[in-house]
């Protein structure tokens, strides 16, 4: 009997394993449903709206140039950049124009991309494609160099007959084409271009219509002789539709997602027609199939780039899916997250992002500062992050050492501190508005009444960008007046 009992109350080794494995899988499908529970998912990460009354920052503006609509439309301006050794500034219209403004206000057509002697078949719409960056060699006005008369413009194609350079990682309908053009001038001073058809450095084959270029930029602080001196930073969008479905963004072979830095006068590219710096993070890399052209990775739609000037401090403005909007730094080989991360926090869908563990990942660039989509401050339909600049200047006291961010859609200007900057949130976002005769206003409205005097209907939307110039001077672009505004005390 006592052996019977025994064997009743004392499993063998056998059963007891199998007990323990089975007590494991157990507790470790509990594990899963409880993280599950506490997994916090949401499209509304900031529970504290951006401070709307509180540390207003006010500047005064003045009508600086009005570009001519076309075909009744009000122009579309993208950039505005100084003339390097000149006295123009140079801005570009997306439906295909680039201007010439001379101090006091007068512009001049210089260039027209739909010509048909370019045989560029300029792809445009209002809103994401066309002529979206520009970019003047500094050696621009410096006769007998290389750079001598030469500038640089990204644009989006119907043109896709060419073979592309770059291509997505997987086949699909071609949207169209994504171009980085060199145009060389005979005459630097010429009031119009000169020159003959411009040379292809790049050719990428885009898989859906949005996210496509963004901006190109030459650094402003670099100085002849060093290795920083002429090289070419270009912004590139995810590849478009929504959510990264090709997952090309982390994707090191992949020139999608990414911001680029190259030399446009070298030739050791794979096509010849550019150089790739020896100082690149990724050009010693092992793996052959890494583009030794990527700068920084991780980035969804990088809109707009800028500088301090104060240490070097390069940043970026992301725009986010349906969460969350960024500035980040960033430097060589840096990772942005996307589509990993969305801001702060991991990237669940387009329905939100998970705020249970932010920031975790070392080796990722997370945002100095981001908002949220549905802010009170934005528009619900539509947000977007926009215009950057760092504000070393004098001009304008109350702007100095600040950080100046804008959000595309309502036209809202914010800043933070460029000194002390944030680690994230929104918690230090405050607003600059315009001062005008009628009191205080965001750029919208000043839009608003300029479509008024204008006899048209009033725009629902900003599309602002930010112009800081090399001579020191901050500008407000948009594409719904045809006015550029140049901030003043």
């Amino acid at each position: 009997m006592k052996d019977i009992l025994h064997s009743l109350t004392v499993p063998s080794k056998r059963q007891f394993f199998w007990f323990s494995l089975q007590m494991m899988a157990a507790l470790f499908i509990l594990i899963l449903l409880v993280s599950s529970l506490f997994a916090q998912t949401t499209n509304n990460p900031f529970s504290k709206p951006i401070e709307a009354n509180d540390d207003i920052i006010v500047v005064g503006y003045k009508e600086f140039a009005t570009l001519p609509n076309i075909d009744g439309e009000a122009a579309l301006a993208m950039d505005l950049e100084t003339e390097p050794g000149g006295d123009r500034y140079f801005v570009n219209d997306l439906q295909g124009i680039l201007y010439t403004i001379k101090e006091g206000g007068a512009v001049t057509e210089f260039l027209n991309l739909g010509g048909p002697k370019w045989n560029v078949s300029l792809k445009w719409t209002v809103l994401e494609r066309g002529f979206t960056g520009l970019a003047l060699h500094p050696e621009f006005n410096n006769v007998g160099t290389t750079g001598y008369g030469k500038f640089y413009t990204l644009l989006d194609s119907n043109n896709t007959e060419p073979e592309p350079g770059f291509t997505p990682a997987e086949d699909g309908n071609n949207a169209h084409d994504t171009l980085l053009l060199e145009w060389k001038m005979s005459d630097a001073s010429s009031k119009i271009y000169d020159g003959e058809a411009p040379r292809v450095l790049i050719r990428m084959e885009q898989p859906y219509g949005n996210h496509n270029g963004g901006q190109i930029a030459f650094n402003p602080l670099a100085r002849p002789s060093t290795p920083e001196f002429g090289k070419l930073y270009i912004s590139i969008g995810d590849g478009g539709s929504g959510g990264d479905p090709m997952n090309m963004s982390q994707n090191l072979t992949s020139i999608f997602g990414k911001i680029l830095r190259i030399n446009p006068l070298g030739t050791n590219s794979s096509n010849g027609q550019y150089g790739i710096p020896k100082d690149n993070p990724f050009v010693n890399n092992p793996d052959p199939s890494i583009l030794r052209e990527i700068y920084v990775y991780g980035t969804r739609s990088p809109n707009r780039i800028a500088w301090d000037a104060n240490n070097g401090q390069m940043y970026v403005a992301d725009i986010g899916q349906n969460t969350v909007e960024e500035i980040s730094p960033v430097s060589a080989g840096a990772n942005l997250g996307w589509k990993v991360w969305e801001g702060s926090f991991r990237y669940v869908s387009r329905n939100g992002v998970d705020i249970g563990d932010p920031r975790n990942d070392p080796k990722m660039i997370f945002p100095v500062v981001e908002w949220d989509q549905k802010d009170p401050l934005m528009q619900r339909n539509s947000v977007a992050s926009s215009g950057l600049a760092v504000y070393r200047g004098h001009d304008i006291p109350q702007l100095q050492n600040l950080l100046i961010f804008a959000e595309l859609i309502s036209g809202e200007i914010f800043y933070v501190s460029a000194d002390e900057l944030p680690k994230g949130g929104q918690d230090a976002i405050r607003r600059i508005l315009l001062r005008d005769s009628e009191g205080n206003k965001t750029l919208l409205q000043v839009i608003q009444e300029k479509n008024l005097e204008q006899g048209q209907d009033e725009a629902y939307r900003a599309d602002v960008r930010i112009a800081h110039t090399t001579d020191g001077k901050l500008f407000l672009l948009n594409k719904r007046d045809g006015v550029i505004r140049l901030l003043i005390e």
